[in-house]
């Protein structure tokens, strides 16, 4: 993905020095013709386009802003509620996620969406273990934070 990168921005630069015109919309202009000779030559290229990867990293960071706030949404309900009927509790998420950077990755996006706390990980990365401020069924939790965050990251980290 980095070499693809640093082509691109070869082939951007290089425009920009043919085309006489060191101007901001030159070196776009630039970078799109590298895109599109990338995309054409992409079977020459080692690895997948790069493209792909940073519209799937672009689909997790609005994955995340979409959690945010419908838990956001959520934590106003509990909290305007006169009576509040809520059932704090830990459990605990078996992941998928192999790499110590997938598994911060998982636990900082669950910490920061409101509700939800990353606890601890358990000693063989295998388990993590969540805080949630609401928790009607673990199942469905740990059903929703699997087909979501750790869904998106194994699309993004593989």
């Amino acid at each position: 993905m980095a070499f693809q990168i640093v082509i691109n921005l070869i082939i951007a630069c290089m425009w920009m020095f043919l085309s006489e015109s060191y101007s901001v919309p030159s070196f776009i202009a630039g970078y799109i013709l590298g895109i599109l000779l990338l995309l054409l030559l992409r079977r020459f290229v080692p690895d997948t386009f790069y493209l792909r990867r940073v519209m799937k990293i672009l689909r997790l960071i609005m994955l995340f802003i979409k959690e945010l706030f419908s838990s956001n949404m959520d934590i106003v309900k509990l909290v305007y509620t006169p009576k509040p009927d809520i059932e704090p509790g830990i459990f605990e998420l078996p992941t998928e996620l192999k790499s110590n950077w997938e598994i911060t990755l998982l636990a900082n996006l669950i910490s920061l969406t409101p509700g939800t706390l990353s606890v601890a990980v358990s000693r063989d990365n295998t388990k993590l273990f969540i805080h949630a401020m609401d928790i009607d069924d673990s199942d469905e939790s740990i059903q929703s934070i699997k087909n979501t965050f750790e869904k998106a990251i194994m699309e993004v980290t593989r």
